[in-house]
């Protein structure tokens, strides 16, 4: 094996399957599905003497050592920037709200507050792009979505609400270098890395998207995730025809979301919804069905795009059934795009610190938790890509244990998923998960000598306030 950053990334298992190096050299790789649901590069070409092809596909990697991080992309992006700010977890920033789009049906038909949909849109409006890259329902029948192009606002409509779902970007973007346009590009941290990468390499994806729209990202998932949740609600995986992850529940809060799941039972096509809570998979922080690559990742917020959107997980706004985005901007046009059609929306200004709130789980897990995974790496003498994070010890124990605990729910929830399928038999998986999970969620309890001295502490401080 050739002993290269792109080579160490797909040995060891670190690949998101974005497309890049497939896109920078068709004839050396090719990405596929493989047995586990997800996107893989895989080298389709035996290796010749000059490795200058290897190493060039290297460098569009997004989790090779041979390519730009985060921070050094963000400078060469943004860093001139009047107005612009650094941040160590929000990368470079301009503006930041929270809020959402107050006119036509984008909230309504969106996961959240309808940002992204609604500045999608806006841009065609504008004659800001062409046309917007972004994952619709799949017209291939073995897929349930993928990379698609969309024109018009019904197209982007149809692409609304998150799809926690494999994808992968080579196709989408061959049809970028052979076809005239400009191109809005909608992905999560990784991918806009490798459009940012591969646009170094290939001056014609600068020229042609000019414009990039982050997708606040906790992990990617295999199709198993979907499957799972599917089969869990009577539809079988072989079955399962469409799903919605984030279905909005009259009256409850924006975080108590539900699932709408599709397919054929006894020859009649159904569909079934329930709150997402309520599936055994629902847990994010357990990472059932997640891609290994992602527990290497340190970037929460697709710190290369020009805005990126996600949740509003804050007290103040996850009340509102409606759902509310936060936004983090970076490029001056889409600021003034915001200010211009600020009638549309109903947006306030946030810092930086109230964006850092908003997603403190996924910053504990890919700063924190990353620090500590890497650590164990090293211990190993494993190699693990190169991060921001330098691998440290230096977490409590507590900590330790939960982050050492959440390696093995991989490995777990597949072997589930496999002698369930095996089986026939959707038990089988509830069976093996459930104390695999249990026992997982036990690290998260106080001891009995923590829980009877905090009594007896607020006991006391009741008695000297009386």
């Amino acid at each position: 094996m050739i002993d290269n950053g792109i080579e160490k990334v797909l040995a060891g298992n670190y690949c998101i399957g974005c497309g890049a190096c497939a896109v920078l050299d068709q004839s050396a790789y090719e990405i596929k599905l493989d047995h586990e649901g997800k996107y893989q590069a895989e080298r389709k070409a035996v290796v010749s003497e000059d490795l200058s092809s290897d190493l060039l596909s290297s460098q569009v990697c997004p989790f090779a050592d041979e390519s730009l991080n985060e921070d050094e992309l963000g400078k060469q992006l943004y860093g001139n920037v009047d107005g612009i700010k650094h941040d160590a977890y929000l990368g470079y920033h301009l503006k930041n709200y929270a809020g959402f789009v107050s006119k036509n049906s984008f909230r309504e038909k969106g996961s959240s507050g309808g940002m992204g949909s609604w500045l999608a849109s806006t841009m065609l409006r504008e004659k800001m792009v062409d046309h917007v890259l972004h994952v619709r329902p799949s017209e291939k029948s073995e897929l349930l979505f993928s990379y698609a192009v969309s024109s018009t606002e019904d197209e982007i409509i149809q692409g609304a609400k998150s799809k926690y779902y494999p994808i992968e970007m080579s196709e989408i973007l061959n049809h970028v270098r052979n076809t005239p346009g400009k191109y809005l590009l909608i992905g999560v941290p990784c991918f806009i890395k490798a459009i940012r990468l591969l646009s170094l390499k290939e001056p014609v994806f600068e020229e042609k998207i000019l414009y990039t729209l982050g997708l606040v990202c906790g992990h990617l998932k295999t199709d198993r995730f979907a499957k799972t949740i599917g089969w869990q609600l009577g539809i079988h995986p072989d079955s399962l025809q469409d799903i919605d992850f984030r279905v909005k529940l009259p009256n409850k809060p924006a975080g108590y979301y539900g699932a709408k799941v599709s397919g054929e039972v006894s020859s009649t096509v159904v569909s079934h919804t329930s709150p997402m809570r309520e599936t055994i998979v629902n847990n994010w922080g357990h990472g059932l069905f997640r891609y290994n690559a992602c527990d290497y990742c340190d970037d929460v917020l697709a710190e290369c795009a020009d805005i990126t959107i996600g949740d509003a997980w804050l007290p103040e706004y996850v009340s509102d059934e409606g759902g509310t985005n936060v936004i983090i901007v970076r490029n001056p046009r889409i600021a003034r795009l915001l200010t211009d059609f600020k009638e549309e929306l109903t947006i306030e200004e946030i810092s930086a610190e109230k964006i850092y709130q908003s997603q403190a789980g996924g910053f504990r897990h890919r700063r924190e938790g990353l620090a500590y995974r890497l650590f164990l790496k090293d211990q190993k003498n494993e190699w693990h890509p190169k991060k921001r994070v330098e691998p440290s010890d230096s977490v409590s124990n507590k900590r330790k244990k939960i982050y050492h605990g959440r390696i093995p729910l991989l490995d777990e929830g597949n072997s589930a998923y496999e002698k369930a399928f095996e089986a026939n038999d959707f038990t089988v998986f509830e069976k093996y998960m459930t104390p695999v999970l249990n026992s997982y969620n036990k690290l998260y309890h106080r001891s009995f000598v923590i829980r009877i001295a905090g009594k007896i502490i607020r006991v006391a401080r009741n008695i000297i306030t009386r």
